[in-house]
């Protein structure tokens, strides 16, 4: 078993290796922050919040946008960070060759059938993700498409529940708020969440 020292190293590798290849991309917010921050925050997410000290299960959260968003391959990740680290990643990645609306209902009918592992990744990945639209949208999105976001998020937790009860209750309590600030009044998508 591995000692802490040499995870925190790997740890460090693996975040080094994320900031790289995520280095010139920006979120779509107004501030343009650097896209680096998403990754860091999910697995900051996973680590503080949710409890999770798995090193690979935190590795794969700082790389879980790397194949989906850059030039990384699914091989250069198992070369770097091993099979298991890959296999996680895999899971979370859209297939970006298919059309953004089948992208999206593919998450919702896979999310029942990932890892736990992945699900930890992916219920952390929705939790930023939702707190950032709440705080601020990415330019051009209007209230309404931000609603749909919220509205197609609460499809993807329901398939990811039941692995970590912290996070759930957060994605309960931000979407509940988001849905109430909205004054949105489709009872049948609030009970979805």
């Amino acid at each position: 078993m591995a000692d802490e020292g040499s995870d925190l190293q790997a740890l460090v590798e693996c975040m080094d290796f994320a900031a790289i290849k995520h280095r010139d991309q920006r979120r779509k917010n107004p501030n343009k922050t650097p896209y680096i921050n998403h990754p860091i925050g999910v697995a900051r997410i996973l680590a503080k919040e949710a409890g999770v000290s798995d090193l690979k299960i935190l590795q794969a959260a700082l790389l879980h946008d790397t194949v989906e968003d850059t030039d990384t391959t699914f091989e250069e990740i198992e070369e770097h960070f091993g099979k298991d680290v890959r296999q996680i990643v895999a899971e979370v990645t859209d297939d970006k060759s298919l059309p953004k609306m089948e992208r999206k209902r593919l998450q919702i009918e896979h999310a029942p059938h990932i890892s736990h592992e992945a699900k930890l990744v992916k219920l952390a990945d929705k939790l930023y993700n939702l707190r950032d639209l709440k705080e601020i949208a990415p330019e051009g999105w209007t209230p309404e498409r931000i609603q749909d976001y919220f509205l197609w998020a609460a499809k993807v937790i329901k398939g990811l529940r039941g692995v970590n009860k912290v996070m759930e209750e957060a994605l309960d309590e931000i979407s509940l708020q988001k849905v109430y600030w909205q004054n949105h009044s489709r009872s049948d998508e609030i009970h979805c969440i």
